[in-house]
């Protein structure tokens, strides 16, 4: 079979459905079989795995996953592209394909139900208005997943992959090395999709912890207050956690406690790890049961 992650094979594959993009699934397919390796290395498919690969388009990924892996669900949402994929991929007995949302599947019962006891690894060229909300579903929802390595916008991958006090830091950082220690494995330029989008894309690999690497006596506090300490970044902790962390403390009550549990009234959030978080969460507990 002719590889599709090529420009000849995607030009003939369109070809062959008269398939027309949809902008606003923010498609672009992979032309780029040298990419593609490094997703498949990257992501460390072996037969033992299945793998849940959403976004599969064409099937760009999705041939080279069904070759590496013991099984693959792929979910899509375009109506077109649902004949192609069925076309193309149906015959093999180690593919299913799942038309719907991602958003709106329940994958701790599809997991249950068509993989329960293989190793289950997520795929995906995540479309970059959707990226955000989908990487957090993977891993706000306590599903036993291994590993997601995903295409995303390179500003995207840059931003999960930073550290404390650089620009591209933020809470989506914060909140993503909680439940999983980033990788970038490979930029990827433009030129490597069709169509050609407008900015660069990465390859990021999270591996999920399967322990959390801090502990907070109060883990929805603990997001509380990294959400807020970032939303407005020239701001000092003392002044954005006062105006939007919603903790129940007056402002000098705050200052206090920033100074004293070290961590300081005039730093900015941008500045703090996730121990940091974890450690000023649970200071301002312990000074609530104490009052």
């Amino acid at each position: 079979m002719q590889r599709v992650a090529t420009p000849e094979g995607t030009k003939a594959l369109l070809n062959k459905y008269g398939f027309s993009f949809q902008k606003k699934f923010g498609q672009n397919f992979l032309i780029d079989p040298r990419v593609l390796d490094k997703i498949i290395d990257a992501a460390n498919i072996t037969k033992e795995d299945c793998v849940i690969e959403i976004g599969p388009g064409i099937g760009s990924v999705t041939q080279a996953l069904l070759e590496n892996a013991g099984k693959v669900i792929s979910i899509e949402i375009d109506d077109k592209l649902i004949p192609i994929l069925t076309q193309e991929y149906g015959h093999n007995e180690h593919f299913k394909l799942i038309h719907k949302d991602v958003l709106k599947v329940d994958l701790k019962k599809l997991i249950a139900e068509e993989s329960p006891n293989r190793p289950i690894k997520v795929v995906a060229n995540l479309p970059y208005y959707i990226t955000t909300p989908i990487v957090m579903t993977l891993l706000e929802n306590d599903l036993p997943v291994e590993s997601i390595t995903v295409m995303v916008q390179k500003e995207v991958a840059d931003r999960l992959a930073s550290k404390p006090g650089s620009k591209q830091y933020g809470a989506i950082t914060v909140s993503v090395n909680y439940f999983a220690e980033p990788y970038l494995v490979a930029n990827v330029p433009r030129n490597c999709f069709m169509p050609r989008p407008n900015v660069d894309s990465a390859v990021i690999k999270l591996t999920v912890n399967q322990n959390p690497v801090v502990k907070a006596n109060n883990t929805k506090q603990m997001f509380n207050i990294i959400k807020a300490a970032f939303l407005l970044r020239r701001k000092t902790l003392l002044n954005t956690l006062a105006a939007h962390a919603n903790l129940g403390l007056d402002k000098e009550e705050l200052k206090r406690l920033l100074d004293e549990s070290g961590i300081g009234a005039q730093t900015r959030g941008e500045t703090l790890s996730l121990e940091d978080f974890a450690r000023l969460s649970d200071y301002i507990d312990e000074y609530r049961s104490d009052k």
